[in-house]
Parts: structure tokens; sequence; C-alpha cells
């Protein structure tokens, strides 16, 4: 305990005054907001993301008034990341969690007025701080003695001694808010915890969960109660698909998620589901909505939810009984909150997002549903940063199917050229573009630079994407890289119809399975002459039996690769290697988990043996997502020389 006690006072410093946050010179960067029970305050983190920057920025947690202004700085940890700031139910407490990547440690926070406490320290990672309905118990979820940061986005852990014997499991942890007792776990050592809801009572948790392997093993979870007192555990329900935001009912009585057929934890899209807590069949109460919902919340007898309709972002009101669901407000922008898509007040009146578009950069907006948006922007600390170019809204018909994506036009068009053009296609495949604004920044900025070099950028959501309903993201079973390639080259068709693209200096990026998409594309199309595939999938054979996810495929194949091996063979991209002629350009993380380097590997070889141009850049440490400044830099550097290289430069 001295121990304990020694390392907390060493993380806590004294909390700063009131002040403004000050001028910045880059991009102000708004993460885990969240708005207080009574409307009049938002907590949200903070950074500044810099043009020059060596390593992530520091983050702040800043308490802000409705109107944005500055009432309180908390920064008691000078080598912590913040994360996932959560009100209490009285809103006179505010818990948030610093985290000691270096250190190997986290600290849950609790700040109440100018005093902010150290009340437990993790050894390891932490996640979701929520106070019970009653105020009186704080929970997280915790991985103690974790081996890697959480998710399969990741570095994975040196793979070293025997795989898989040891896997990280977050579990429920719990403490009293009033303090007197240590930190708790509470749900079973062997089981996964990936998502949390109090119960009414505050007595329990429906959870979503899973044993075994947490990376792996969410597409496979069930939706579990578990109990406050004694940890144990029974399942509510056995989703046939995958489920996300599990919200217990104000009555107790059922259990709302969000489920559908999702590629990835994280990206939410699909209908919602009703469960008894009691035990029972799930009843999909919005299975028409042309759509896909993104988050969830009850406030009262029904729920408050955000859905991706088409091109905007809509926040409804859904009728749990007869599954009507009314939207309330929708604009074509991207909406961000700690807990889903917004943050809602106790009575569901008002609410607080990060908002922005293509030509709007974040900023936090508060305001009455019917008012929200940019309409409703409290913050100004973004308004330095100029657009990159001008964005449209493009849909066609594919083979009978309305599709949509977005066209971003470099600035300074002259009359009479033509320009080259990079089509950008997103991961998932269950997910979807939506318009989030450019900037440069640490993180790359590689949309911005094409933009003012004179490229268009074409980013379509075809056939497998969220936005349209579960029938259209359910479309690319089974059929990877076949109609959602069609869709998107029908795209491109559309596109050099309304802007003046030249077909002949066209290019593609993709990653993760955007990754897939450009190394299938340059297989089955010679259409494009400038390709950039980032970690991507050549074999799915050989892919099955190296990624640490396999289960997210059979929902998508049918099958294992073991069971089934045609259908991976014949949607492999090495199987038709000969026919490439793109010059492409590959990269990936050394660690990668969801799509590890050897695929990439396989894919340059083949494309050197095939006499392609190609250059592969394998880097060092990272995961799936890459994170390092000078590793961004990089690769934007070099994406860019390729597209001037093999496409001719822009036409500016």
């Amino acid at each position: 305990m001295a121990l304990i006690a020694a390392a907390m006072a060493l993380m806590v410093a004294g909390t700063p005054a009131p002040a403004a946050v000050g001028p910045q010179s880059g991009h102000r960067v708004y993460q885990g907001l969240t708005l207080a029970p009574a409307g009049d305050r938002v907590a949200v983190v903070e950074s500044d993301d810099r043009d020059d920057a060596t390593e992530e920025a520091h983050r702040r947690v800043v308490i802000r008034g409705a109107d944005g202004s500055v009432l309180r700085i908390l920064d008691p940890c000078a080598p912590c990341l913040y994360q996932d700031p959560t009100f209490s139910p009285d809103g006179r407490q505010l818990a948030f969690l610093g985290r000691d990547r270096k250190a190997g440690l986290t600290v849950l926070y609790l700040a109440a007025g100018d005093t902010v406490t150290a009340r437990a320290l993790i050894h390891g990672v932490a996640e979701k701080p929520r106070f019970s309905p009653d105020g009186r118990t704080l929970a997280i979820l915790a991985i103690v003695g974790a081996h890697k940061e959480v998710g399969a986005t990741q570095a994975a852990a040196p793979q070293v001694g025997e795989i898989g014997a040891d896997p990280d499991e977050k579990r429920i942890a719990v403490i009293p808010v009033a303090g007197g007792e240590a930190l708790r776990l509470i749900s079973p050592a062997d089981t996964f915890v990936y998502e949390y809801d109090w119960t009414p009572d505050s007595q329990g948790f429906a959870v979503t969960a899973a044993r075994g392997d947490g990376d792996d093993n969410w597409w496979v979870a069930d939706l579990e109660h578990v109990d406050l007192a004694t940890g144990e555990t029974r399942r509510i329900a056995k989703p046939a698909d995958q489920l996300n935001f599990p919200r217990v009912s104000p009555d107790g009585r059922s259990v709302a998620y969000i489920g559908g057929l999702m590629s990835d934890f994280g990206p939410v899209g699909g209908d919602i589901y009703l469960a008894p807590t009691s035990g029972g069949a799930p009843t999909d109460i919005t299975p028409g909505l042309k759509g896909s919902f993104t988050s969830l919340a009850w406030r009262g007898g029904r729920l408050i939810a955000t859905a991706l309709i088409g091109d905007r972002a809509s926040i409804l009101a859904v009728d749990p009984t007869s599954g009507h669901a009314q939207v309330l407000w929708s604009a074509p922008v991207t909406l961000g909150a700690g807990d889903g898509q917004i943050a809602l007040d106790r009575r569901g009146d008002r609410v607080a997002a990060v908002v922005q578009d293509f030509t709007h950069p974040g900023e936090i907006a508060v305001g009455e549903v019917a008012r929200f948006g940019l309409a409703a922007q409290v913050t100004h600390e973004n308004a330095g940063l100029a657009p990159a170019g001008a964005a449209t809204s493009v849909a066609w018909t594919s083979e009978g199917r309305q599709v949509q994506g977005w066209l971003l036009s470099p600035p300074g068009l002259a009359p009479g050229k033509t320009y080259p053009m990079v089509v950008m296609v997103h991961g998932g495949p269950s997910s979807a573009f939506t318009p989030s604004f450019p900037a440069s920044g640490f993180r790359g900025g590689t949309v911005r630079k094409l933009l003012e070099k004179g490229y268009f950028v074409f980013m379509p959501n075809p056939r497998g994407s969220y936005g349209q309903g579960e029938a259209f993201t359910r479309a690319n079973i089974r059929d990877f890289g076949g109609g959602d390639l069609r869709d998107i080259l029908a795209g491109v068709d559309a596109v050099e119809k309304i802007a003046p693209v030249d077909d002949a200096r066209l290019g593609i990026y993709g990653h993760s399975y955007g990754g897939f998409m450009t190394m299938w594309t340059v297989t089955h199309s010679h259409r494009f002459h400038a390709a950039v595939a980032g970690a991507g999938i050549a074999n799915w054979i050989s892919y099955y039996g190296e990624n640490g996810i396999d289960q997210w495929m059979i929902p998508f194949f049918g099958a294992s690769a073991y069971d089934d091996p045609e259908i991976y063979r014949k949607l492999s991209p090495l199987e038709t290697i000969k026919t490439a002629t793109t010059p492409t350009f590959i990269y990936v993380g050394e660690r990668d988990v969801e799509c590890p380097a050897p695929q990439s590997v396989e894919f340059w070889h083949g494309l050197k043996a095939a006499g392609v141009e190609t250059r592969l850049l394998i880097l060092e440490g990272e995961g799936h997502g890459i994170r390092k400044p000078e590793h961004l830099k990089q690769l934007s550097d070099v994406e860019l020389g390729w597209f001037d290289k093999y496409l001719g430069g822009s036409a500016l």
C-alpha cells in the first residue's frame, strides 16, 4: 500500500486556476466530451495538434460553461494522457482517467470544485468511468497487468513465449465514491467486458462480454448481466450479429442495443434491438430504417439515438414500444462525444457534441436538440483554420442501388484544365466516410496536402458501408471486391460527369479493408495509374491463420477458411497478381494485429515477381493504427511523392 500511495503522490500535482486556454498555433482537438446532467457545463479533453510536433500533444481536462467559457482546467499529471471525463448524477463531481504509458500506470481521478483527488492506481490500462445511478459507486473497465494498449488497432505485444496462454481480460472494477475502500475487480477473471451500463437500481450491470482473447472475441460476445455484490454473470441474450451500446431501460425491464453486421469494434452501425433483462430473444424494433444507428441512450421512456442516414448525421427519438423513429435534427456533419456521438442532459432536451464538416473544423456545440449543429457552436479555437477546398455530396446508381460519396475539390480551379484525382476507400468494410475537416498536424494530413497540391479526392461509400440500411451493409457478404468495386467505378464515372477530372490520372488509396480493396483493384482493373495500399490483405487463406481477430470473418465469409477455402481463395488479390500493372506503394505496422505485416510482404513480393513498380515500408513498433508522428510524416511524404510521380503532379 505504501508503494501505491507513493506512486500516486508522484502523479498528482496542483490544479491550475481557471484561465483562458490561450492562443494556438495548430489545430485544437477535442476528445471525450460529456455534458453535465443540468446541461450547464461540458467537460472535454483538449490538446493542440501542431504541424511540427515530434510527439503526441499533452492533454488537459477543461470544464466549460454551456456558452463555451472556460471555468476550470484540470491537469494533475504531467506525463499523463487524460481520457473519459464523466459527471456524477448530481453534477457536483467529475471522474476522469490519466494514463502514463511509459510507466504502464493509469490513475482514476475524482474532481470536486478546485480539488482533484487520485482515487485509484491501476497497474495497467483502464477506461469508461461511470457513476452508479445513486451516485455512491464509481465503476471503470480495467486490465490489470496489461500486455498492450486496449484494442486490436493497437500494436501487439511481442509474440514470444507460449502464445495465447495469458490473454488480457478487461474487467469491471468498482470503488465507493465516498472513499474508505480500495478498487475492487468484480466481473469474472476469464471474461473480457467490452461495454457496460449500470442497472437503474445500482446493483448490477448489463454488459457485452466474451471469454478469452478480447481482441478476437467481440464478434461472438453475449449480452450479459453482472451482479455488483457477487460478480456472478448470467446471459441476457445471444445476438445473431454484433452488438454495441447496451443500455438498460429506466424501469430495468429491458436492454436496448445497436445490432448489425459490424466488421470492427468501435465503428457502429445497425438497427436498435430490445431484449428483456430477465433473458430472452432480442427484437429488432427498427427494421425498416434506411440508415444506420450509431449511438443510443435512454431518456425517460424513450430512446434518443444518433444515426447516419444517407449523407446526414441525425438525432432521433425512438419509441421502444412501436419502434417509430422521429428525426429531431439532421445535417451533413460529423458528431463526436465521449460516450457515443452526442452527450445529453438528464432530460434529453439539451445536447452537446464536437461538430465538424469538410469546411468547418471541429468545435464544441451545445444547444436544444432541434437547433443543434454548427449553429449551436460555442467554441471558436479553430476559427483561424482555412478549409482546404470545397465538398460535394455525390449520389449515383449502381446495379439498382443508390450509392453516395463525397467529392473534395481543390481550390483555385482554372477553366479548361483537368486535374488528377485520388479515390480513397474506407476501412471496415462496415464503416462510412462522413464530413471531417481535413486538418494537417502531426497525424499526417494527407487529404489536405493532396487538395493543396491540386488533386481532387473522392470518398465513396459503396455497398457494405453504413448509411443506407442493414441490407446495404450486408450486400458484400462473400463478395469482397466484387460489387463494392463496381460501385466505386460507377462513382468515378459519376464524378467525371460533374468535375474536371482527368481519367488518365486516377489514383487509389486505402488502409485496412481499404488496403485490401486497393490490392484487389490493381489486380482487377487497369483504370488507376498509382496506388497506395496500407495494412491490406493479399491472401485470405494465410491471413486467417496470421491475424489476431479471425472471428470477424465468419459473418462475412459464412465459414472458416478451413471449412470453405474456395471462397477465401476466390477473393484473394494474390490469386490474380499477374494481371497487375499499377505502380503500388505498400505500408504496414510491424506489430499489426488486424492485418499482419506478412500480408503486405506477400503482395509486395507478388508485384515484384510480376514486374510491377512497388515499394514496401514496414513501420517499426506500429500496430494497425499508425501513431508515431515521425512515421505519420514519413508516410504522408512518401504517399504524396508516389502520386506525384505516377499521376504527373498537380495541375495548379
